[in-house]
């Protein structure tokens, strides 16, 4: 025999009865395969490992009427689910630009979609920052909608290896594209006290600022550095134990919530590139052409809200949405993620 036969590889097993780490749950990352036990984990409300469910897609598509023929930009791609709804609608005739800066997750969604039949005839992928609108409207003309989903998806969160969730062991990281920019926990190396204070109240309304900030500092004077979620769980944690016991946990889990988010919005300076993108996109827009944005944070709803209104006064949009409209009770029954989502849109004059 030339050669020996190669021997099956087991799967490494893991502890318990059912896999609790990301990368263990090997039917969850693999749902061609295991496609019922994926519907099992989404009928009990939960996203499956490496997955993304997409929100309000029944509104947006309502609101954004695609029709067969259109030219429109989905601005941030993630995993394709809003952006294979819109192809549905486009029917083979028109085109679809999407958008994405993360270049860990962009290239298994383009491979997704071209696997259902969405090649570059009818989908343009770009691998840039929606900041970055006008570069796209070059290049396609006016665009009769767009839409812009300001979440961070469900793979990028789940999986502790990006640094996005305190809920795992990582490396503090929390950017986008890991390959530009400074990481949170290169981040907080040079940050001072009273920016870090500001950082975590402006971005996610944190009501512990003052002695989080100071216990982050003073640690990392002590030990030189904060490299992983838990390192920075930990501190969160020691700094609320003065906090009542009966509401201590929930409190602790809140906050490790809001400091992530601050820290995510500031390396990869969200406010600023969604300024950026408000600022630029009635220029993109066709006469009568519509944009539909999602958000998940009051700092960027206000921005969405400030720049619909300022724009509907000036006469640069025709309408706007009157309040923002929220997923239904169904939707955020079945996907908890939901919950605090806000849909806005405009129409341009």
């Amino acid at each position: 025999m030339d050669h020996q036969e190669q021997k099956h590889k087991r799967r490494v097993r893991y502890k318990g009865t059912h896999p609790k780490a990301f990368n263990e749950k090997y039917k969850e990352l693999q749902p061609e395969k295991y496609a019922d036990a994926v519907d099992r984990v989404m009928q009990k409300g939960g996203t499956p490992a490496g997955m993304h469910r997409s929100i309000c897609v029944k509104e947006i598509l309502e609101f954004l009427q695609v029709k067969p023929g259109q030219t429109g930009l989905d601005a941030t791609l993630g995993y394709g689910g809003h952006t294979l709804e819109i192809l549905k609608c486009l029917d083979s005739k028109g085109h679809l630009y999407a958008l994405d800066v993360d270049p860990i997750e962009l290239p298994r969604t383009r491979e997704r979609l071209a696997n259902l039949g969405y090649g570059p005839e009818i989908l343009t992928i770009r691998q840039m920052n929606f900041s970055d609108i006008d570069k796209i409207a070059l290049e396609s003309g006016p665009l009769d909608f767009v839409l812009a989903d300001l979440g961070v998806s469900s793979m990028q969160i789940d999986n502790p290896e990006r640094g996005f969730t305190f809920k795992s062991e990582g490396p503090l990281d929390l950017r986008l594209n890991p390959e530009k920019g400074m990481s949170a926990a290169e981040r907080l190396k040079t940050i001072s006290q009273e920016e870090l204070e500001g950082m975590l109240f402006e971005n996610s309304d944190e009501p512990h600022a003052a002695e989080i900030a100071r216990a982050i500092v003073s640690a990392i004077r002590r030990g030189g550095a904060i490299e992983t979620t838990k390192q920075l769980r930990e501190i969160i944690k020691g700094t609320l134990q003065s906090l009542p016991e009966k509401t201590r946990d929930l409190e602790v889990k809140k906050s490790c919530q809001r400091c992530f988010q601050a820290l995510r919005i500031d390396v990869n300076n969200e406010f600023e590139v969604l300024y950026e993108f408000l600022e630029k996109l009635p220029g993109v827009l066709a006469e009568g052409g519509r944009v539909a944005i999602l958000s998940f944070h009051s700092g960027e709803d206000r921005l969405v809200k400030k720049s619909f209104k300022r724009f509907l006064r000036e006469g640069v949009y025709q309408e706007i949405a009157p309040d923002a409209i929220r997923p239904s009770a169904e939707e955020c029954n079945a996907n908890s993620r939901a919950r605090s989502a806000k849909l806005r849109w405009a129409v341009r004059a």
